[in-house]
């Protein structure tokens, strides 16, 4: 029932995607809405670099010509609140050091923003965008560059009446890097836009951190989603790169770190799991590959739909999890191979770092939790430890191929894994102890593991 009400949650954020008819976008703002720095723009040959000192501009500005808009100062620019405060119709076009504020105005069916690009190459770097719609938005903007923003969005709103941080929709080869988002609908929403990079960005506090579809060959890196509603919710979609991110107290009934749905030929590579309901939640995927990441803390490390074929893990760590599997169904092919389970008890008599049996994902409980949502509330039961220690006595359940042959009996050393480090966020005194236990867990058995390892190299 869990997973369905997420898959909802999923089918209902498609459902509020704004409409955007072809051809239709912002043009320029009627005279009594436009900049007092509008007659600047209009003036400047095309290549001109337009420097604008400190103060505070009221009304829109339409760039319709490859130009370089430098703030000098942090000016400031106040939109008309009709709609997007500043719109790039020209390709080419660079706008930096500003403050914009977009008044909380504007329409979502037009997709009004506080910086709104519908022409390529544009680049938007160093500006505070605060009270928009949509931050950012990035419309058949191809070669667009995003870098080093601060998308503020209309704390209040609901999620439905405000857009993302950064919105990029039919664009081919785009960057977005050192972006921070909170308080928007979701952090990032990017559909029907391959091969582009993201990379050092935040998003937290929001529904989603990342919303994605339709999208190929993009590649994550170095980038936080925290104390969202999902952290990663991705769909549709091939060839999608994963490394060094963080996905981090993402907590809620529906909740999730990384989720893909009908994703195809992924890999994630040293990314930290931390404290959310589910770490990586697998439905309708074929041939991902997880290798090298650090899932902790979390009620489920894993969640997988036998609709997924062909997935493999291998040499992750996974640390204090309640469960390292819920198996929605009861089949499938996944392997698991070299993997560290921190509740794995069995012995290494032989010292070569693996424990002496197979770990087997899950038990009789955990298949439970995994078909029946209301089992959840006994998930730390005496009842689901009896009845765990039963089942290993006594099979009841046919058996399901979620095996480790070959767990690992100490923690790997896993050194490109980023630390727990929070972006920024308010914590709570029962928060920040919950998240310090598990540093302490996690530092001491990845010490563990790294004594073990220097030991072996002695050897």
């Amino acid at each position: 029932m869990i997973a369905a009400a997420l898959l909802l949650a999923v089918a209902a954020g498609q459902g509020d995607m704004p409409a955007i008819p072809a051809g239709d976008v912002e043009g320029r703002p009627p005279r009594g809405e436009a900049s007092p720095l509008q007659a600047r723009i209009d003036a400047a040959p095309p290549g001109a670099r337009v420097e604008v000192g400190p103060g505070e501009y009221a009304g829109d500005l339409f760039l319709d010509r490859p130009i370089h808009l430098a703030g000098r100062g942090r000016p400031r620019l106040v939109g008309a609140g009709k709609g997007s405060v500043v719109r790039i119709r020209a390709p080419g076009v660079v706008i930096e050091g500003f403050d914009i504020d977009g008044r909380e105005g504007g329409d979502l069916g037009r997709d009004s923003a506080g910086v709104h690009v519908a022409a390529p190459g544009a680049v938007v770097r160093d500006c505070r965008i605060e009270r928009a719609l949509f931050g950012v938005y990035l419309r058949e903007a191809h070669g667009a560059r995003v870098e080093g923003n601060t998308v503020h969005g209309i704390p209040g709103k609901e999620p439905g009446e405000k857009g993302s941080g950064v919105h990029v929709w039919n664009t081919e080869g785009f960057t977005l890097e050192r972006n921070v988002v909170w308080h928007a609908r979701d952090g990032f929403y990017i559909q029907s836009s391959p091969h582009g990079v993201i990379r050092g960005n935040v998003a937290r506090e929001l529904r989603y951190g990342l919303h994605y579809m339709f999208s190929d060959d993009n590649v994550f890196e170095e980038n936080t989603f925290e104390a969202n509603a999902a952290g990663a919710v991705l769909m549709y979609s091939r060839r999608i790169e994963f490394r060094r991110n963080r996905f981090l107290h993402n907590r809620g009934f529906a909740s999730v770190g990384l989720l893909f749905k009908a994703c195809d030929d992924a890999i994630a590579e040293d990314n930290l799991f931390a404290d959310n309901a589910r770490g990586i939640f697998l439905e309708g995927s074929y041939r991902n590959v997880f290798r090298r990441n650090v899932v902790a803390e979390s009620d489920a490390a894993i969640v997988l739909y036998d609709s997924c074929g062909e997935t493999r893990f291998e040499g992750n760590a996974f640390i204090g999890n309640l469960t390292s599997l819920d198996l929605v169904g009861r089949r499938t092919d996944t392997s698991f191979d070299g993997n560290y389970w921190s509740d794995n008890d069995q012995p290494d008599l032989d010292g070569d770092g693996r424990s002496d049996r197979p770990y087997v994902l899950g038990s009789l409980f955990d298949h439970l939790r995994g078909n029946l949502a209301a089992a959840d509330l006994l998930a730390q039961s005496l009842a689901a430890a009896a009845l765990a220690a039963a089942e290993r006595s006594f099979p009841v359940l046919a058996p399901i191929q979620a095996v480790d042959r070959a767990p690992l009996a100490r923690a790997p050393r896993l050194p490109a894994v980023p630390t727990v480090r929070s972006a920024g966020r308010r914590v709570s005194a029962p928060g920040l102890a919950g998240s310090a236990a598990a540093i302490v867990l996690g530092l001491a058995v990845l010490g563990g593991g790294r004594r073990s390892g220097r030991a072996e190299e002695e050897r």
